[in-house]
């Protein structure tokens, strides 16, 4: 296994950010850490890489101890994390040729792996990395994340703040990556990126709530769901949850998602109620469930 995971706990003071984590990432699997901010997914990543210590558990990557081996670690990872962290006084070039340098390559011995990827920051190499759009910035923080040739590449939420666009072009990025036998850990909050992960783990509070395929998440969910709309949706979501038949209700885009509490549901049951709390233009279909709708059950 590339990323072992045995037990990890860590708190600071009185506040729980990881509780029992376990899990492991095969050897050139794109591994999802999915959860919303908060949900203890920067502190795992940072004890994965060595800038923390667990206070109880084992951890191995690339099959070295993150605590006994942790240099070794350093020299066989990439590590972009969530803030922009590199120095925004140098230009493109400079910032790739120090981190290089500090690896004891050069951006030519290993140009191949991150050419993809340079080719679009390029023309922008005299300038400085503070002057670059978000999306560059990305780029640029994930060659240098790759300019030693790592054996794990972590990312922490990697697209926050980026542009629908830029985001899809980074993600074609890590499947192009994959292909060349890197292992990826991304964490992130958004749940349809989730999708393109080999497999994921769901995460909240700082505990493991599920881990297996998306495919498989998803299709475990154990209920049908409905898409709910009417005239007045602030009103409409206050009156889905004082139903009595109510199981889930909550925001989904230009709908409301529903589940109910009986095998038997009955649409026209529904209607009839809502209709009773002044409710008009009401439409309730059945929709298939997505990883999005299996967190919000987990966690509940």
């Amino acid at each position: 296994m590339s990323i072992i995971v045995s037990n990890i706990s860590k708190s600071y003071k009185n506040v729980k950010a990881l509780q029992d984590i376990s899990f492991e990432v095969k050897p050139g699997e794109l591994f999802g850490l999915i959860g919303p901010d908060g949900a203890g997914k920067t502190t795992l990543f940072r004890i994965l890489t060595t800038l923390l210590i667990a206070n109880e558990g084992t951890a191995t990557v690339a099959s070295f101890d993150v605590v006994a081996d942790y240099k070794k670690i350093r020299n066989s990872v990439g590590y972009m994390p969530g803030k922009f962290s590199l120095y925004q006084d140098l230009t493109v070039a400079e910032n790739l040729n120090f981190f290089a340098t500090i690896f004891g390559t050069t951006i030519e011995e290993n140009y191949e792996l991150i050419k993809d990827i340079y080719v679009q920051i390029e023309p922008f190499k005299n300038r400085r990395a503070g002057k670059l759009s978000g999306g560059m910035k990305q780029k640029l923080a994930l060659c240098c994340a790759l300019i030693h040739k790592p054996k794990v590449l972590f990312l922490d939420e990697p697209t926050t703040g980026v542009d629908p666009v830029s985001r899809k072009e980074f993600w074609d990025m890590l499947k192009r990556l994959q292909q060349k036998g890197i292992t990826i850990l991304v964490s992130t909050p958004y749940m349809d990126e989730a999708a393109i992960c080999d497999r994921i783990a769901l995460i909240q509070d700082g505990k493991i709530l599920e881990i297996d395929t998306p495919e498989a998440i998803v299709k475990h969910y154990p209920k049908q769901i409905y898409n709910v709309r009417a005239n007045n949706m602030y009103q409409l979501i206050n009156s889905l949850n004082a139903y009595e038949h109510n199981h889930s209700a909550y925001p989904f885009g230009e709908f409301v998602h529903y589940t109910d509490s009986r095998k038997d549901f009955n649409t026209k049951e529904l209607f009839h109620y809502l209709e009773s709390k002044n409710q008009s233009d009401i439409t309730i279909e059945k929709t298939a469930a997505t990883i999005e709708d299996t967190f919000m059950e987990l966690a509940k």
